[in-house]
């Protein structure tokens, strides 16, 4: 049985199925990008530039899918955390290089900001809600 969803202020009506597996890529996205957060706080997440990159043409790809739906808002909080991070890094990089203790507090500051951002955005999402 399909059910028809729609969202205020939106031309477009959305389908449980469609719900459903934006859901299923912004589960998996998530997931991704958790992965990663948590490897840059734990010395040892050689892998989170693969996962990172993973995470981030699967949302690039898919974020068209979720025009006119809340999802949508989801798709701009992960792409947009992965940039807003990936430009922190290249700013403190320098300092990071230069003296080292200093940077890495920062790289640190940084990788929290960045796992608070997904861990929002995931709970935002198991419970239906916009991101913002």
């Amino acid at each position: 049985m399909t059910q028809d969803f729609t969202i205020p202020n939106a031309p477009v009506e959305v389908s449980l199925e469609r719900l459903q597996a934006l859901n299923s890529v912004g589960t998996i996205s998530y997931v991704l990008h958790l992965i990663v957060a948590i490897g840059a706080i734990i010395p040892g997440g050689q892998f989170g530039t693969v996962l990172l990159l993973a995470a981030l043409i699967l949302d690039l790809v898919k974020r068209d899918d979720a025009a006119g739906t809340w999802h949508a808002s989801h798709f701009r909080w992960r792409i947009r955390s992965v940039f807003i991070a990936g430009g922190l890094y290249l700013v403190t990089s320098p300092l990071f290089l230069l003296l080292y203790i200093p940077g890495m507090i920062a790289w640190a500051l940084i990788s929290v900001w960045f796992l608070y951002r997904i861990v929002k955005g995931l709970i935002a999402m198991n419970k239906g809600q916009v991101v913002a």
